[in-house]
């Protein structure tokens, strides 16, 4: 699940020129495999409220209770599948680190990696949306538009003996790359490590081409397809690091498409807006 301020790949917050983040704000949550659900309502600033400790937009929330982050989920999903989202997860960081990448020499865009190495429970109100495993939290800043400044990237995150390892590349607009391996410890304690090489990955469903980074010789793949979308890929991916395989989650995305309008009326399908929701509170 991701809380957006500013949803990024809202085609309405597109549409309104981006001029107020506040306006344009949701909590995504997707669930997958058989039944899975999409939720994304892009709603407006009176859904929003924050404190030091909160974020709560329209019946959703996000809360810190001690070293635990609590996320209260009430989303209704969108078509095909429309229904209920509902219940309560809870995310247990080994450590908050104290990490930031920008990802562009201006730092206009940054990457912040607060709990890469995490426990996670999640209990949901549907048969099989209950589990508990390895997690992670992890935030992303922005003071322009994705497509303003970057043509593809791809981000992979994946368990290791006592932590994880992340992976950042990414294509700027000018031509130029990002190239980031970061191992993190469970003590939050973070290397930048020698970048192992590139791999090419089958493409998507929507045939988004994908990559990501392993062991010289290994052919890293897909295990779980999660989500996918014409200019988006989200997967499980089984790659080598050290010799020892490891499964995590890797994404993908095709900025060059998402630039084009032909993509937003479709988006709209799937990311419903609700300008007008006020708390009773």
């Amino acid at each position: 699940m991701i809380g957006f301020i500013g949803s990024v790949f809202s085609p309405w917050y597109r549409w309104s020129g981006r001029r107020d983040p506040a306006n344009h704000c949701c909590i995504n949550v997707a669930t997958y495999g058989p039944g899975g659900r999409f939720t994304m309502t892009d709603r407006g600033r009176n859904a929003l409220r924050q404190t030091a400790s909160r974020l709560e937009v329209g019946p959703s929330m996000m809360r810190w209770e001690g070293d635990e982050l609590i996320i209260d989920i009430d989303e209704i999903s969108g078509p095909p599948l429309i229904s209920r989202v509902k219940g309560q997860i809870r995310v247990t960081p080994s450590a908050i680190t104290s990490v930031e990448l920008p990802l562009t020499p201006d730092g206009a865009h940054v990457w912040r990696p607060f709990a890469p190495t995490s426990t996670i429970s999640v209990e949901l109100n549907s048969p099989g949306w209950q589990w508990q495993g390895h997690g992670y939290f992890d935030a992303n800043f922005g003071t322009r538009a994705l497509e303003d400044d970057f043509t593809y990237w791809t981000w992979g995150r994946y368990p290791t003996n006592g932590g994880s390892t992340c992976f950042y590349d990414a294509t700027r607009l000018d031509g130029s790359e990002l190239a980031a391996g970061i191992r993190f410890d469970a003590a939050g304690q973070a290397e930048a490590i020698p970048l192992p090489p590139k791999a090419r990955m089958r493409r998507s469903l929507w045939a988004v081409a994908r990559e990501t980074r392993g062991d010289a010789g290994y052919q890293p793949r897909q295990i779980k397809n999660m989500l996918d979308a014409p200019f988006y890929s989200r997967s499980a991916v089984k790659t080598q690091l050290d010799g020892v395989e490891t499964t995590g989650v890797h994404e993908a995305l095709d900025l060059v498409r998402y630039r084009s309008p032909l993509l937003k009326p479709m988006l709209a399908c799937r990311v419903p807006r609700r300008a007008n929701w006020t708390f009773k509170d």
